[in-house]
């Protein structure tokens, strides 16, 4: 018998990576959307949003496994962020026990939920995997916290890597942070490695792209360099500027109810410094490894 996934947040960048790995792989992929009038994907669209109980038990309807990728990044206040992120896990995992089949829940939180002061985003993604915690049940559920992940398709960290095969690295964050990347590709394939596993894992689990130690900024310039065969000049962006940037949007946000990325709630983030995470839990639970480091993604153009 084939195996059906119920999947939210298929028409995003991270979804959208993982369903093409799933339909790859024979998978059945039962996908949520606001607009499912879509066709020749393969995919079988439901239609709906994470605010409808309804349509999430159609979407998991007859599903083996649910995972769950819709999320907001961006908003203008904390109620935002905990309206979808946390509200709409709690209505999904209820849907999910609903039906008394799916014996699997995967959520996509982020490195970020470690750090639940740091931002409103992060925030909602600690309260949303103890929400979840709480109401998993018998159901085995494992909840993924990659680190920055990027690749085809990523809007925000793309301009990054374009700029740093030209000659220049902007430096948003302290000069001393260390940062971790992962690659989309690799992060789809531990979500089938997680679907494909004999027995159902629980917990959570940190994902990077597995660089020991990272990387700090001259790391990632000096990858540029290799990979470009010529200089890369470090730029530190002006803290005082971005503060600025960051106050004048989430006004202009508020005022006209847009969903800004750089906020100062978002800057805390930024500025961290420490996003060391270690894979050695989910390597060792699942046949999963990544294969996409920093270099050969941006040698290959792979983002």
């Amino acid at each position: 018998m084939s195996t059906t996934v119920a999947l939210t947040g298929a028409t995003g960048f991270i979804g959208g990576a993982i369903s093409r790995q799933l339909l790859a792989g024979g998978i059945r992929v039962q996908a949520l959307s606001r607009r499912p009038d879509r066709g020749g994907d393969g995919i079988e669209w439901i239609a709906g949003s994470l605010e409808d109980p309804e349509a999430l038990s159609c979407l998991v309807a007859g599903a083996d496994a649910v995972i769950h990728c819709a999320g907001a990044v961006r908003g203008a206040s904390a109620a935002a962020f905990r309206q979808t992120n946390v509200d709409g896990s709690r209505r999904l995992m209820a849907a999910a026990q609903a039906t008394g089949q799916c014996q699997r829940f995967l959520a996509m939180s982020s490195l970020a939920a470690r750090h639940p002061d740091l931002s409103w985003y992060a925030a909602s993604k600690r309260e949303a995997e103890e929400q979840l915690l709480a109401e998993a049940g018998d159901m085995a559920l494992t909840l993924f916290r990659p680190t920055a992940v990027y690749g085809p398709g990523d809007r925000e960290l793309r301009p990054l890597f374009e700029w740093l095969l030209r000659g220049w690295l902007i430096v948003p964050g302290r000069p001393g942070s260390c940062l971790t990347f992962l690659h989309v590709e690799d992060l789809a394939a531990a979500v089938v490695s997680w679907l494909t596993a004999p027995d159902p894992i629980s917990g959570i689990f940190e994902l990077h792209d597995g660089r020991p130690g990272g990387y700090d900024w001259p790391a990632i310039a000096a990858t540029g360099e290799l990979v470009r065969h010529g200089s890369v000049r470090s730029i530190a962006a002006p803290q005082r500027l971005l503060g600025g940037i960051a106050t004048a949007n989430l006004a202009v946000s508020r005022l006209f109810g847009l969903e800004p990325m750089l906020t100062p709630s978002k800057l805390h983030e930024l500025r961290h410094p420490d996003w060391l995470c270690d894979n050695g839990p989910l390597m060792r639970a699942l046949n999963w490894a990544p294969q996409l480091q920093l270099a050969r993604a941006l040698a290959e153009r792979r983002f």
